[in-house]
């Protein structure tokens, strides 16, 4: 058992990382289904939550279904955290989880996200002061550090359990690697044996496969898996791991009928989120991912991708399903 404040997990949780534009309450909702533990939103801008831009109150939506969930902030200005973190508390997540490991350079340059892993100080400062200005418990997720030359996750880790945070998730690679190269697990595994901490550490960065989360579990002994690139597309993934760290086997990744069904539900359920028309788009993206692999499907791709009219794009689902009938990846 895993407990986060009043959060219980099962032992080994496995964890939806926040990914920006991907995990919404549609894809969030697909993967609560096939049997993630712990799910986290899109990053929430603290500056664009307390001036109330649209697009950061939108990522606050929360669903009743989606529970035990946190919500991810990001920021570089301590006061706009803490009046972030309050307008937070008001859609009650279980969690408020503090990104200092965003990598992209707009974030960055501002000190906010990886920014932070610069000045150390100021990352203790900050969450020392999110964790008194909150009833929530409250987590982190970093890099190993800025660069190869500054690896710093054994200090940050000390020093973020020290001002009160409740669990640490930690993305296996640098801020300039960004999402190059491969993800360190055993860096990670040197935080969890360190003998001053007692907070669960989570592996993040490549866990594609369920023999990655076996191995996470069994050779580094660490507390979780949070996965995030492995699941667009994919969010039975979990499904997957789940079976086979209980019995040694692995499901077959769906066939065409399976995710035709999966596709159905993203596009109704971002519908009812969003509206028709957002819903529409906003499913788009979705679609080379979820067929990912399956032959000859070019030409539906581009049907899907570039269709407005709802009851046009049932159609195709119905001329997909009609094409590979007769097939074995149906």
């Amino acid at each position: 058992m895993i407990q986060i404040g009043n959060v219980i997990l099962p032992d080994f949780p496995l964890i939806l990382a926040p990914m920006e534009d991907i995990s919404d309450p549609p894809f969030r909702s697909l993967c609560k289904t096939y049997g993630v533990d712990l799910m986290f939103t899109e990053f929430v801008s603290s500056e664009g939550l307390i001036r109330d831009a649209e697009k950061s109150a939108k990522k606050l939506d929360i669903f009743e279904t989606e529970r035990p969930i946190g919500v991810q902030v990001f920021g570089h200005n301590i006061d706009a955290m803490l009046r972030a973190v309050e307008k937070i508390e008001e859609v009650r997540p279980e969690i408020i989880d503090i990104n200092y490991g965003c990598p992209v350079k707009k974030v960055v340059s501002k000190g906010a996200g990886a920014g932070v892993l610069r000045d150390l100080d100021k990352m203790q400062k900050m969450t020392a002061a999110i964790v008194k200005h909150t009833d929530l418990p409250v987590t982190v997720k970093t890099r190993l550090g800025w660069d190869h030359d500054s690896i710093v996750i054994n200090e940050v880790a000390e020093r973020l359990q020290d001002v009160g945070i409740k669990a640490l998730s930690i993305h296996g690679r640098t801020r300039k690697q960004m999402y190059s190269g491969s993800a360190d697990w055993e860096k990670i595994a040197a935080v969890k044996n360190n003998p001053r901490i007692h907070i669960p550490i989570f592996a993040n960065g490549d866990i594609k496969t369920p023999q990655d989360a076996k191995k996470i579990r069994d050779v580094f002994g660490l507390d979780g898996a949070m996965i995030g690139r492995a699941a667009i597309g994919n969010p039975w993934i979990f499904k997957q791991i789940k079976h086979y760290l209980k019995t040694g086997t692995i499901l077959s990744r769906p066939g065409v009928q399976q995710r035709l069904e999966m596709v159905r539900q993203h596009l109704s359920l971002a519908i009812r989120w969003k509206g028709e028309r957002l819903g529409i788009l906003e499913t788009r993206p979705h679609y080379a991912n979820y067929f990912k692999g399956i032959p000859n499907f070019k030409s539906f791709r581009i049907r899907l991708v570039t269709e407005d009219n709802l009851d046009r794009i049932y159609q195709i689902f119905e001329e997909i399903e009609h094409f590979y009938s007769k097939s074995d990846v149906f």
